[in-house]
Parts: C-alpha cells; sequence; structure tokens
C-alpha cells in the first residue's frame, strides 16, 4: 500500500463537530483505536483555518493521524471556497475525443492532490468506480460512466493524476452501488444480482485498477443476497475471497 495509507495506526476514522476540536474530541484523537479523521463541509471556513485544523490534528500524537475527505469534483466537494470547483465525473465521462477525457480525467486527480496536500490532507475517498445505471440517485453524476471499461480508463488517469501529486487513491464503493436506488447512508440496499452478471460490470474496474496500484478499497454499504447476506463492508466471501483472493488487492 501507498506510505500515506500504510502508517500503523487503529482502525476507527472519526469525526470533529466544527471547525476547532473540543477538548473530549482531542481525547478520542489520541486515543490508540483511532486512526485517523474524516473531514467535512462544516469543518471548513477558509484555507487558512484548514491548515491551521490538519496542523493541530498532526501535533496531537505519533504516528500521525490520517486526516482524509470526500472530495471528489461535482456535489461531492466538501472544500469549495478557496479550492478549484472540480466538475462532476460524469461531465469528464462524456468528453470526446477519448484523449481529452483522460487529460481531464488525470488533471482532476492531480489538483484534487495538490490542493488537499498542501492543506495538511493525506488522500480524498477518490476515485468513484461505480457504474451509472441512472438507477441510484446517491451515485448519479458521481459515476464517470454506465461502461465499466471506460470508468476503468478514466479513473486510472484520475488515480495517476492523485499519485503523481502525492495522494493515495481510494477505489469506492465495492463491489459497486450504482444498481440500487435506496441511499445506503440512510436505507440497507439490496442488489439481487450474482456474481457471474456482477464480474461481468461493476468488478471490471477493480479489476483494471488493482493491479495498477489501487492503493485502498472502501466497501459498499450494500447486501449482495446471492453472494453473502452480510453487507459487503462486513462479509469475509466480498472482501476475503473476492477483493484480496480473486482480484488480488493487497
Amino acid at each position: 500500500m501507498n506510505g500515506a495509507v500504510a502508517r500503523p495506526l487503529g482502525a476507527v476514522m472519526l469525526d470533529l463537530a466544527g471547525t476547532v476540536p473540543t477538548d473530549a474530541e482531542r481525547e478520542m484523537l489520541r486515543h490508540a483505536q483511532t486512526g485517523g479523521v474524516i473531514l467535512f463541509a462544516r469543518n471548513y471556513e477558509s484555507p487558512g483555518q484548514l491548515r491551521e485544523l490538519t496542523g493541530g490534528i498532526r501535533r496531537l500524537r505519533e504516528p500521525e493521524l490520517l486526516i482524509a475527505v470526500d472530495h471528489e469534483g461535482g456535489r461531492v466537494q466538501r472544500f469549495q471556497s478557496g479550492f478549484t470547483r472540480i466538475p462532476a465525473m460524469s461531465e469528464i465521462g462524456k468528453l470526446l475525443p477519448a484523449e481529452q477525457a483522460h487529460r481531464a480525467a488525470y488533471c482532476a486527480g492531480l489538483v484534487i492532490a495538490v490542493e488537499l496536500i498542501s492543506h495538511g490532507l493525506d488522500f480524498s475517498f477518490a476515485p468513484v468506480l461505480d457504474v451509472d445505471y441512472g438507477r441510484s440517485s446517491a451515485i448519479g453524476t458521481r459515476a464517470f460512466s454506465s461502461d465499466p471499461a471506460r470508468i476503468g480508463e478514466l479513473a486510472g488517469a484520475f488515480m495517476q493524476g492523485l499519485r503523481n501529486g502525492g495522494a493515495a487513491s481510494v477505489g469506492k464503493h465495492f463491489p459497486g452501488h450504482g444498481f440500487v436506488q435506496a441511499d445506503s447512508h440512510v436505507a440497507a440496499p439490496v442488489d439481487e444480482r450474482a456474481l457471474a452478471e456482477l464480474e461481468r460490470s461493476d468488478l471490471v474496474p477493480y479489476a483494471r485498477l488493482i493491479p495498477r496500484g489501487l492503493d485502498a478499497v472502501m466497501p459498499a454499504h450494500v447486501i449482495y443476497p446471492r453472494v453473502d447476506a452480510r453487507p459487503a463492508g462486513f462479509s469475509p466471501r466480498w472482501l476475503k475471497e473476492i477483493l484480496r483472493g480473486r482480484l488480488g488487492f493487497r
């Protein structure tokens, strides 16, 4: 794994209520089981305030906590004022010729990485590898395309941009959130497709990017009952047998 994600840390990632950690939050961040912090729009006022916040978090302990954010572009970009506005990935996916889309995806990843790292963060939870089936309001324009192969190509360029900018890549939402209508933030979506169908579609971007060094994977809070009764994020079948065993993720 990328060194930015491989520090020996706890397994829990916490969030903060505001722009400055409270005493209670600082205590939780120092706990041995804490591995990182995810920031949201509520934690951001200005570039200077963000640098002060991340610097303070880093000074809390050794090894330093990981600091991350959902900063994909489009409607999922937590820091806006003072940051480059990145288009939705679906807009990049529509560009022609293919070389133009590839370049735009690379540049989006590079800009995101450089801006986040210069403000004291380690990475964004990106790229989105979900297939746009036109069914999921939670995914929608966050997806590059309805074509799994095109997603793999453009997300690969985006990933290279992140890497050249010094940030890790996090593919999400494994094995795929695009086919279900319910939003997994507020419900428990169920995808009734068989594994063979998922392998021909949603798993294609992962199969292409894992050999290229995809640093991390965020599982979907989706149940695929024809594969396992548990949500993917709690499923040894999905995480050990399929992600690590078949796809070779390390």
